[in-house]
């Protein structure tokens, strides 16, 4: 590697300016995958906001549809459940031991 290729891979900026996001997606509209590569297929660009936050349900006429009422996933404490330590969910304990069970809602 010579020392220009060096101070080239620590620019801030890719040569040739700002990254491009893309979204590529099927026919029906339906998301694939993101890529910084222009890769034959279907794709419109995006922001890096929109490249972060996943929440794309279609593009429809290049505009994103979003996804709207998706339910995520919540532990709550109930009598069936993993065993965690009382204090700390992130602690499995052994159910001999006192703790607190959560499930999916």
């Amino acid at each position: 590697m010579t020392e220009q290729e060096f101070w080239d891979a620590l620019a801030p900026l890719p040569p040739g300016g700002l990254p491009v996001y893309r979204l590529y997606y099927d026919d029906q509209g339906y998301p694939l995958f993101y890529s910084m590569e222009e890769i034959p297929g279907n794709y419109i660009d995006i922001n890096l906001e929109t490249w972060h936050s996943a929440n794309i349900a279609r593009v429809v006429d290049g505009k994103i549809i979003r996804n709207t009422g998706v339910a995520v996933p919540k532990l709550i404490p109930k009598d069936i459940g993993t065993a965690c330590h009382p204090n700390d969910i992130t602690i499995v304990v052994p159910e001999t031991e006192p703790h607190t069970k959560w499930s999916l809602k």
